[in-house]
């Protein structure tokens, strides 16, 4: 179970304060998708859960586990961005390992969940090509190749398939569905498109003023 209580983050402009406050609550193999316009604090509540920033007050628990004690490196989270920081100049091989080592080595067990999610992610013809022969599509899934072999049941998706064709975006919709559930992650994924969130997520939130909200003609029945 992933618990955000009272969580809140502000920072000051040369007139303003801004303070963000969030809350929610999940189980391991759901996701939860969290609208909002651009500004509104979206991807701040990542960048808590992170580590990447530190929060002003609350709580974020995985179970019975504080995570706002833990450093960035020590946190079981795993994020994905829009732009997805491959390696150009490196194989599709070379960039998944990353994600388990970051000076690409790895033994015989390791290269094994390499050709494992290469599989899964239907990337194996693709092994040795260099980041840059690959389509969008293509350069998206090894980033969430890459992201997945961290191992981490926290996933945090910030607007990753933004840019792609309709076609792309829906099947790397599907994977992300497939995965959070063969997988049992806790999955947040922001983003501006209300069509994501009605295929795929359990329950979704709004953040407006500063505040995040259940939007509650969104969220399925269990």
């Amino acid at each position: 179970m992933l618990n955000i209580e009272n969580l809140t983050y502000s920072y000051k402009t040369v007139a303003t304060i801004y303070t963000y406050h969030f809350a929610l609550q999940m189980s391991s193999g759901k996701i939860i998708g969290v609208l909002g316009e651009s500004g509104s604090g979206k991807s701040t509540m990542l960048d808590l859960i992170a580590g990447f920033l530190d929060a002003d007050s609350g709580s974020v628990k995985l179970d019975d586990e504080e995570l706002l004690e833990l450093p960035i490196e020590k946190r079981p989270v795993t994020i994905l961005f829009q732009q997805h920081n491959l390696f150009e100049h490196l194989s599709v091989h070379k960039n998944i390992l990353l994600g388990i080592n970051p000076k690409g080595k790895a033994n015989k067990e390791q290269l094994g969940r390499v050709k494992e999610i290469l599989s899964q992610m239907n990337l194996s013809k693709h092994e040795q090509k260099l980041a840059t022969e690959l389509s969008g599509g293509q350069q998206q899934r090894v980033a969430l190749a890459r992201a997945l072999l961290r191992n981490k049941p926290i996933l945090l998706l910030d607007e990753p398939f933004t840019g792609l064709d309709r076609e792309t975006r829906l099947q790397m919709l599907d994977l992300v569905k497939k995965i959070t559930e063969d997988n049992n992650l806790h999955t947040i994924m922001i983003t501006h498109e209300i069509e994501d969130c009605n295929l795929l997520a359990d329950q979704v939130y709004s953040m407006k003023d500063g505040i995040l909200k259940l939007d509650k003609s969104f969220s399925k029945e269990d």
